[in-house]
Formats: C-alpha cells, sequence, structure tokens
C-alpha cells in the first residue's frame, strides 16, 4: 500500500521548457510574422516537430525511480529527503522522469504523516521566487510516495508498481537508485531482496547506495563486502563517505589540477614542511554512547573523513581528473604508499565526562571505566619519492574548544629577511608562513573556503563557482590576517548529500568508496586500533578549559603528548591489567632466554639488540651478516629499524634471506619484496651487500637444474666466515615450521646441504631455505612469535622434546652460539 502527494503528472513537466521556448520564439519573431503572412505556420510546424524531438528523447533516456529505505530517520528527515528535491530542481525537463519512494519499517498511516511534514519543510535555492518555490514543492510532492516495505512480498510488490507505471506512462525505464540509510545489519536482508525481488529489467541499470560503517575492522570490512559482493556487482554499489561532497573536499583535486604550474614544483618533499587534517567538534557524544562505546573516533571519523582527504591531497594527478577510474586507481595507490602504524604514531585522549555518560546511557556499574578515545591524534607517512619524510597530522576530537575542519599544508620557509618584521612588505613578504588551506567549515571564518598565502601564488578557480572573498578586519587565521590569503568561496554553499546523490545520478564514482579502497582502508587502520585497544586514554575536562592538556609533538615516527598528565587514573582492586602495567618480561622457554612483553616494547627490544649486535660485530670483525625471514611478524621490526635506529652501521651490514618463496622478486608474496617495501628503501645499505636468494635463474623458478640453492650456499662460503651468520631471525608457523622447513619432510634438517629447495603445504608450494644445520651455525638466533593465533603452537613446542620431523623449530639450537625468543603476551599468556 502507498500514498502520493499532490501536483501534476510528470509528462506535463516536459512540456513547460518547450512551451516556454515556444513563446519567447513567438514574440521575437512577432515583427516579420507581420510583414509575411505564411511564416507563423511555417515558424508553428517547426517549433512542434523541434518539441515532439525533445519529448522522444525524454522518453528514450526513460524513468528513474528512487527508493529511499529508511524514509522516516534522522538522516533522512535532515540531508536526503531536501538531496532528492535538490535532485529534482535540477534535473527536471531535462530528459528523464522521477518517482520518489520513501520506505521503512514504520507503518503507512504513520510513515505518511512524517513524510507529509518533511516535504513541507523542503526549501528551495535563495534565488528562487516564493511562488515558484512552491510551485516545484507541489510537484515534488506528487512525485513521492511512502510505502512499508519488509517482506519480500513488498519488494516484489513495489517492482510491479514501477513497471506498470512505466508502462501506463509510456516510458522507458532508465533505472532504479535503492539509498539504505540503514544499520549495516540490515543490508544483507535488504540486498537479498531487491536483488531477487527487485532489480529493474534488461536495459536498465541498479545503483545501491551504502552509509557507514562499513566494518569494524578489515576482517568484518571484508566479511561485508562479500556478503553485498554476492548480491550486487561493483560498479552498481555506492558507499557514501559524505566528506566527499562537501564542497571544499570536492575542490582539492580540481584545485590541484587547474593549478598544476604552480604546484609542479611545490607540492613534493623538497617544499612541503607538515600537512595537518583536522576535524574539532565541541559537542559530545550524549545520546550516542552505545555507537561510540563500538567504534570510537578513529572508527568514526579519522579512519574515513580524513583519510579520504589525505589520499586527495597526496595522491598523483592523473592526466585527466574527470576520469573516475583513474583518479580511484590513483587513489588507491596512495593507500598502499602509506607507511604501516605503530602504536606510538598516535596518542588517544577522552573528555571526563564520558564514562559518567557511559554508565547512565547503558546502565553499566558504577565501577566502569571505558577504554574508547574521544580524541586522537595519529602521525602518518607516505612513503614514496614525492612525501617521503614529510609528516600527515590527522587529528579529531570531541568536546573540544571549537568546532572546524580543514586541511592545511604548510611549506618550508627559507628565506630570511634582514629588515624587522615591521618593516616587512605587507602580505607579500617572503618571511611570511606559506600555506594552502582547505578550510571546509565552520571555525573562525564560518563557510568553506580555499586559501592561499599571497606570498606563494594567486590561485585560479572556476569564477562561476567561487569568488573571491573580501577582507574582513580584525579576522585572523592560523595566526595571520585574512588579508595575507587569497580567499574563495563557494558562489553558493551546496549540502554535501545534495551533491553527493547528484553523482549518483550521473554515475561519478570517483566521489564514493570502492571495495577495493575500503579493504585498503582498514588494512592500513586496523594493526594500529588493535594495538590501542587496552591504550588508557589521557583524560581532558572539555571545551576551554582543555588548555594545552591534548598539545602533542612529534619526532620521526612518533607521537606523543607534550605535557604530563593532569591526573594519573590508578585502577582500583579487581579491575584489568593494563599494557603500562607490564614491562619486558624475561624467563626460560626450551631451556633458552625469553624476553617476553607487548607487541610495540617487544618490537623496540628486539631491534634494540639487533643493533647491539651490528655494533659489536662491526667492531669486532668490520661488517655484520644478518640472515632474515619473510612474513607478516617482521613487518614492525623491520619499520622500526628503518626509522628509530640512526646509529645502526648500516654501511658495513651484509642482509640475507632465512627463505624465499619461488615467485618472482618483485612479486606482493616475495620475502625479498617485503624486505625492500618496509626496510630497504628506508636505510643506505650498499646495494652490493644485499644478497636476494636465486629463486629466478635463466627465466624458470625454482628450477633444479639452475642450481639456485648450491648457488646462494656458495655465495654464503665465500662471504661470511665458516659460514656462520652474527645474527639469523626466524620465526614460528601454527604447525611448528620454520624458515621454510616444514613437518614430515625431512628436506633440510640434517646432512652437508647448507640451501635447500622445500615443499610447502599453502601455495606457492616450492621454497628455498636455508637449512638446519646452517641455521645453528650462527653466533644468535632470534625466533619472534607474535600473536594470540600463535599461543597453542607455543605452548605445544614448549613441552616437546628435540623433534625436528615433527616440529622443525624444536631442532633450532645453535651449536656454539645463542638462541633467544622473543614472544609477545598473547603468543606466550594468550
Amino acid at each position: 500500500m502507498s500514498a502520493s502527494f499532490t501536483g501534476t503528472p510528470p509528462l506535463i513537466h516536459a512540456l513547460w521548457p518547450a512551451k516556454a521556448v515556444l513563446t519567447a520564439m513567438g514574440m521575437l519573431a512577432e515583427p516579420y510574422v507581420k510583414r509575411h503572412p505564411g511564416v507563423r505556420e511555417m515558424l508553428a510546424a517547426t517549433v512542434y516537430v523541434a518539441l515532439l524531438g525533445c519529448l522522444q528523447a525524454q522518453q528514450l533516456q526513460g524513468h528513474v525511480s528512487i527508493i529511499l529505505l529508511g524514509a522516516t530517520g534522522d538522516l533522512a528527515k535532515k540531508y536526503l529527503w531536501q538531496g532528492l528535491f535538490q535532485l529534482y530542481l535540477d534535473e527536471a525537463g531535462k530528459g528523464h522522469s522521477f518517482r520518489f519512494h520513501g520506505t521503512a519499517l514504520t507503518s503507512t498511516e504513520q510513515g505518511q504523516e512524517v513524510i507529509a511534514k518533511v516535504l513541507e519543510s523542503l526549501s528551495c535555492p535563495s534565488d528562487t521566487a516564493p511562488g515558484r518555490c512552491a510551485e516545484l514543492k507541489a510537484q515534488f510532492q506528487q512525485l513521492s510516495e511512502y510505502r512499508s516495505l519488509k517482506t519480500p512480498e513488498d519488494y516484489l510488490a513495489l517492482s510491479k508498481d514501477i513497471e506498470a507505471q512505466v508502462q501506463h506512462e509510456g516510458l522507458q525505464e532508465a533505472g532504479r537508485i535503492f539509498y539504505l540509510s540503514v544499520p549495516p545489519f540490515a543490508y544483507a536482508d535488504i540486498a537479498r531482496n531487491i536483488n531477487s525481488s527487485c532489480r529493474p529489467g534488461p536495459g536498465a541499470w541498479l545503483r545501491v547506495v551504502l552509509e557507514k560503517p562499513f566494518g569494524h575492522d578489515h576482517h568484518s570490512a571484508q566479511q561485508l563486502a562479500a556478503e553485498l559482493g554476492s548480491f550486487f556487482q561493483e560498479e552498481e554499489m555506492y558507499r557514501v563517505d559524505h566528506y566527499l561532497g562537501k564542497q571544499v573536499v570536492a575542490q582539492i583535486l580540481p584545485f590541484r589540477d587547474q593549478n598544476r604550474k604552480a604546484l609542479d614544483g611545490l607540492w613534493n618533499r623538497h617544499h612541503v614542511e607538515r600537512v595537518e587534517i583536522i576535524m574539532k567538534e565541541t559537542v559530545d557524544t550524549a545520546g550516542r554512547t552505545s555507537f561510540y562505546e563500538e567504534y570510537g573516533v578513529i572508527r568514526d571519523v579519522i579512519q574515513n573523513h580524513l583519510t579520504e582527504i589525505l589520499t586527495l591531497v597526496a595522491m598523483e594527478l592523473p592526466g585527466n581528473i574527470s576520469s573516475p577510474e583513474a583518479v580511484l586507481q590513483h587513489k588507491l595507490q596512495a593507500f598502499r604508499a602509506l607507511r604501516g602504524l605503530q602504536k606510538s604514531s598516535a596518542v588517544v585522549g577522552q573528555y571526563q565526562a564520558y564514562s559518567q555518560q557511559v554508565r547512565r546511557e547503558l546502565q553499566k556499574p558504577d565501577s566502569f571505566h571505558s577504554l574508547t578515545p574521544t580524541f586522537a591524534g595519529i602521525l602518518v607517512h607516505v612513503d614514496n619519492l614525492r612525501w617521503e619524510g614529510v609528516p600527515f597530522i590527522l587529528m579529531s576530537g570531541k568536546a573540544l574548544d571549537e568546532r572546524v575542519s580543514y586541511a592545511r599544508i604548510l611549506f618550508k620557509n627559507q628565506a630570511y629577511c634582514a629588515q624587522s618584521e615591521r618593516r616587512w612588505e605587507a602580505e607579500q613578504s617572503q618571511c611570511l608562513p606559506r600555506q594552502v588551506v582547505f578550510y571546509i567549515g565552520h571555525g573562525e571564518l564560518g563557510s568553506p573556503a580555499v586559501l592561499v598565502s599571497r606570498n606563494l601564488f594567486r590561485p585560479s578557480l572556476p569564477s562561476a563557482s567561487w569568488w573571491e572573498v573580501t577582507d574582513r578586519p580584525g579576522l585572523r587565521l592560523f595566526g595571520r590576517p585574512l588579508s595575507d590569503f587569497y580567499a574563495y568561496s563557494p558562489v553558493r554553499e551546496q549540502d554535501a548529500y545534495s551533491i553527493l546523490i547528484s553523482h549518483i545520478f550521473h554515475h561519478r564514482k570517483d566521489s564514493f568508496i570502492t571495495t577495493e579502497n575500503l579493504l585498503a582502508s582498514w588494512v592500513f587502520w586496523t594493526p594500529l586500533l588493535e594495538s590501542l585497544a587496552r591504550e588508557v586514554p589521557r583524560l581532558y575536562p572539555g571545551g576551554a578549559e582543555n588548555g594545552p592538556v591534548l598539545d602533542f609533538e612529534f619526532s620521526s615516527n612518533r607521537l606523543s603528548f607534550s605535557q604530563p598528565p593532569l591526573e594519573q587514573v590508578v585502577p582500583g582492586p579487581g579491575s584489568a591489567p593494563t599494557p603500562s602495567h607490564f614491562q619486558v618480561l624475561t624467563a626460560k622457554y626450551r631451556h633458552s632466554p625469553l624476553i617476553s612483553a607487548w607487541p610495540e616494547e617487544l618490537i623496540a627490544r628486539l631491534a634494540g639488540d639487533i643493533e647491539a649486535a651490528a655494533v659489536r660485530a662491526v667492531q669486532r670483525f668490520g661488517k655484520f651478516h644478518l640472515a632474515l625471514s619473510g612474513g607478516s611478524s617482521p613487518v614492525a621490526l623491520f619499520q622500526q629499524l628503518a626509522t628509530g635506529h640512526y646509529g645502526f652501521p648500516w654501511a658495513h651490514t651484509h642482509l640475507w634471506l632465512v627463505d624465499e618463496r619461488c615467485v618472482p622478486l618483485w612479486d606482493p608474496e616475495s620475502n625479498f619484496q617485503g624486505l625492500q617495501a618496509h626496510l630497504l628503501q628506508h636505510v643506505r645499505v650498499p646495494h652490493y651487500n644485499v644478497h636476494p636468494m636465486p629463486v629466478q635463474r635463466h627465466q624458470r623458478l625454482c628450477a633444479e637444474e639452475d642450481r639456485g640453492a648450491q648457488a646462494y650456499a656458495e655465495e654464503i662460503s665465500a662471504l661470511v666466515t665458516n659460514s656462520s651468520f652474527d645474527l639469523v631471525l626466524l620465526g614460528m608457523g601454527m604447525d611448528g615450521h620454520t624458515a621454510s622447513l616444514f613437518p614430515q619432510s625431512p628436506t633440510g634438517l640434517d646432512g652437508e646441504q647448507l640451501v635447500v629447495r622445500t615443499e610447502s603445504p599453502s601455495r606457492p608450494f616450492q621454497r628455498m631455505s636455508l637449512s638446519l644445520p646452517l641455521i645453528n651455525r650462527a653466533r644468535k638466533v632470534a625466533v619472534l612469535v607474535m600473536g594470540r593465533m600463535k599461543r597453542d603452537i607455543a605452548m605445544l613446542v614448549s613441552r616437546v622434546g628435540h623433534e625436528p620431523k615433527k616440529w622443525p623449530i624444536s631442532g633450532v639450537l645453535p651449536a656454539s652460539g645463542q638462541l633467544v625468543w622473543y614472544m609477545d603476551y598473547e603468543a606466550f599468556l594468550g
């Protein structure tokens, strides 16, 4: 059952533009017609033929049905209905007819009442005459209806109603837009019903719009993406991040494109000092604590809104920014260039009233204290030639001193002015700060704007849609008067959702989040979120009283608060321990030293031990031979060595591989490729000191006749004294394997061979590995074991004897060297 609102049939709307043209032409031609009586009939025939062509063109473009699910919810009432109305204002008479279906779980009668009030409150652009606005609203109301949509039968009925209407009005169906303004847990059922009962027929398109959150971490995002992908094609899905619809954010790429000549030499590490991407809010989370307890500030704002802005600033500009495919591909490349985050890359805070609000709203006991951050500052680096070494600061929080959002690119200033500041040339001095600011909204300026320092360059923006802001005496932004900037604001401010709904209609996919980009974002953020899960956030009072308590500073890859906390929260009796209660635990494991700690402290300790071993070896022998395993566990170690150990004697270090997959060295699965990405490109190791395993020879992979294993063994014998590495880093698999030495396979467990070809139980099956006898010649062997998934194998291996055929890791015991186990608490304690 459905209800519609009063107005005019859609086909009549198409007559109005042509009727206006006919009237205007008649007025212009009247003097000529009076002198030539036969012309009137010819003119009328010509215009009516043109009118008929217009109508036929409209019918060919067809009918569009827009179905808004969750049509009575807050987002729909505040933004989405207004956005749909704006779409109608923009597109009416341009070749499509429309019908708007509001749906929800609300009863038909109640839903009709809600929608009627919403439609009555719609507003027109400020330059629309009141009478014309009333007329347009009446038309939109007539084209809008409400219906309850719960069961598969409801979806089938909706589809049949759309088909009947299209057939009755003699139109062709162009497509259907389903806007899902509902919680993500409802997506699967809705997607199933759309796919099975409400898809348009052949020749018509389908567009399904989804609102965040798109998962809680990488795993949940993968699950949701796979579920949706079983119902819809990628081109049919539009994931909304409403920040991409904000006018200034949408202008970042066009601005960079239109000002290529000025920016080409500036937009890089040689000239940019840092980039700040900020979203501050004065409101707290009252009324939203159930959502916030699950997501927190990083998932709510930073993982999506601020990260999207980061990619727009950092990505390489495609040759054609009008190509959605090129833009999305370049954004994905920017995601993949982001350096992995560690716990030391972030600071987190929580306003003091938050836990009390959670206890009240979620009926938690008085002893409950939340660890959910409401404030976060993150230090991000982009590992490519353009941005190497440039800090990107991402910051957001609730209950702060002002509401403002911006992306600020601050340029290095290498000028020195001999005159005192009061004699500097006003606004133009090269000693003044140089910056480009994408001012998204609110704050002192109060409106969106693009700001460019006058001592930088005069920017080019489209004059039809952006106008230069006049000076406002007394207004200062980022410590400088507004007169220091070329400042441009939109001629007409538009709501983000209105812009995005228009982009959905026009198939502008670059304004939305693809599955590939979404998962790349979660790959980047999930490790940091997991490392912060037990972190106690710094308390802050909120608002103007925060003072400097949240100020932070950064160096290298580390970010920290500038001042000690106002108070230290000490857990009471029975409180769960947090990482700060443990530092580094030393014990014994399989009769060898064990070092256990939380992941960050463990990696820092292992990196320090490796550096100390390197320094000692270089002092004694003039060189350090280090053999490294691949896989995911050492990545954090490589990053720590690359960014936090400037005293490491890299120039005298030889790097070897413990094992390698039989794939080309450039393949993402190659251990050497992981070493290159996370360590080698960041440190200065002479290229002749880097020794990848020769898995590819004569254009073949690990062919026995190519003798790759023997060649690597000969290289080791020639360069490493007694074939004894100074340090070998190993891992331990969940089946007890180490290097590429696997259970139930005797290859490489004994004998004289130094390097062997082995078979893995998983792809890629063929491997090359150092043998156990060669590993046991090392002066020191470090075994790194991390993660809860290693708990069971760690417990089992602790009890077994020397059984390398069943548990290859149990065969690791240097003959005259030292074995040290480095195991994080989750692997050691569970």
